[in-house]
């Protein structure tokens, strides 16, 4: 066995699907020779926590967790907001969204000075803790999982201190991202330098999705592309409930997962409308269900329909309850921010999507890396948001096939799924890790 120190803010008790990459690595290396001991923060602000997933760490696996200075009750109490407000859902606004002048302030002070992110402060108390723990033991390789990208940052440390070889993973872009702040030239050149060194000095840079590495070498074409690899989300089978699955009584939508700004069922919905004006069904024949953490524009969204007694809104639940959702529903959302990066993105949901085998309407661009799994996979159908009859007819052919009860009208490609379960994933990183140390 050689151990691998993995350095990633989030992790159990922390939720949602930023913990799951990292656990299911933490899960299933140790079948491939690696022996991970994580450094995470103890006292971390998660936007949502799921204690049910420390069961899922492994007992022999180490958990090193040090104390972090998070900002955020700060910001919270600068912007008015309640204690314990999710700060990506309700804090952090996109585009055209209106702020006021509090928050105006609130965001100049994160531009400005959280460099990379707010998680800064735990840079100090995560490499002492490195320091400690390289006295004692032997580390054969290190690999940081971002964002936040301070966790890159942490292990750009120990690659300079130490020179052990260091898998750099991303799950999203770093700068000019969707959620990067926006910040004025000084800050902008300093976090730029710091992507950079990252992406420079790292080893191997492990991405979740093809567009990080598109996105990294077009901002810096002298990087070695060599050194950049794909390794994709995925979903554990293990992970699913076994339940008795029976006919719903009404023809059942389900969504998971979080969405504010841009991300948003304001196409879905009208799609819907177009259905019940239609007499295609009433609102007494199907139920939407949202299950997770909603923005304040979204719940005013859903109070507006015609249908809302339809809605049924279910707040963030743990990972097993929002499994057991999608398994007892007839047909899955997605939906897509809708950006410049939009036709990249692939939302590490959506392969428990296709792993739980049931038709999914895919709001995304085409083409786009969405599209494409959609069709690899024969997982679902895919429109635009502003396709929003579209829409309309994906949904109408999914609620006839319901009706039918017939299971022969969806068909996914099985050999196409089966190959994105997490231990294949561990399985491609183990292989980077022994091309770096063999």
């Amino acid at each position: 066995m050689k151990n691998l120190l993995i350095i990633a803010y989030y992790f159990p008790p922390s939720g949602g699907p930023g913990v799951q990459r990292v656990l299911k690595h933490t899960k299933y290396l140790k079948n491939y020779g690696w022996n991970p001991i994580i450094l995470t923060v103890s006292n971390g602000q998660f936007p949502a926590k799921d204690e049910s997933l420390l069961k899922q760490i492994p007992d022999d696996v180490t958990v090193i967790r040090t104390k972090i200075f998070e900002p955020y009750d700060i910001y919270r109490k600068l912007t008015g907001k309640k204690p314990g407000t999710a700060i990506d859902v309700n804090t952090i606004k996109k585009d055209n969204q209106k702020i006021n002048f509090k928050e105006k302030i609130a965001e100049i002070i994160r531009s400005t000075f959280f460099i990379p992110d707010a998680r800064i402060g735990w840079y100090k108390s995560a490499t002492k803790a490195i320091d400690e723990l390289i006295k004692d033991t032997k580390i054969d390789a290190v690999y940081s999982s971002s964002p936040p990208y301070t966790c890159s940052l942490i292990a750009r440390y120990v690659k300079r201190k130490y020179k052990f070889p260091w898998v750099a993973g991303f799950r999203d872009p770093w700068t000019d991202f969707i959620s990067s702040p926006k910040r004025w030239f000084l800050p902008k050149i300093i976090d730029k330098s710091m992507e950079h060194s990252v992406f420079k000095e790292a080893d191997y840079v492990e991405a979740a999705w093809l567009g990080i590495i598109k996105d990294a070498l077009k901002k810096y074409p002298d990087l070695d592309s060599n050194k950049f690899i794909h390794v994709p989300n995925g979903y554990d089978s293990s992970d699913f409930p076994v339940i008795d699955l029976q006919k719903n009584e009404k023809f059942t939508i389900c969504y998971t997962g979080s969405m504010y700004g841009r991300r948003n069922p304001k196409s879905f919905f009208q799609a819907i409308q177009i259905l019940i004006d239609d007499k295609f069904f009433s609102k007494d024949n199907f139920i939407i269900k949202l299950v997770g953490r909603f923005g304040d524009e979204i719940h005013e969204m859903i109070e507006q329909v015609s249908f809302r007694e339809s809605i049924e809104v279910i707040n963030y639940v743990p990972h097993s309850e929002s499994l057991k959702q999608l398994m007892t529903s007839d047909a899955l959302l997605l939906i897509v921010d809708e950006s410049k990066e939009s036709s990249e993105i692939v939302p590490g949901k959506v392969y428990e999507y296709i792993g739980i085998k049931k038709p999914i309407i895919a709001i995304a661009p085409k083409p786009s890396a969405i599209a494409d799994l959609m069709n690899e996979t024969k997982s679902g159908m895919v429109a635009y948001q502003s396709e929003v009859y579209r829409i309309s007819e994906i949904i109408r052919d999914y609620y006839n096939y319901w009706l039918l009860n017939d299971d022969k009208y969806y068909n996914p490609d099985l050999d196409a799924i089966n190959k994105y379960e997490r231990k294949f994933s561990a399985r491609k990183l183990s292989e980077i890790l022994n091309n770096l140390t063999k």
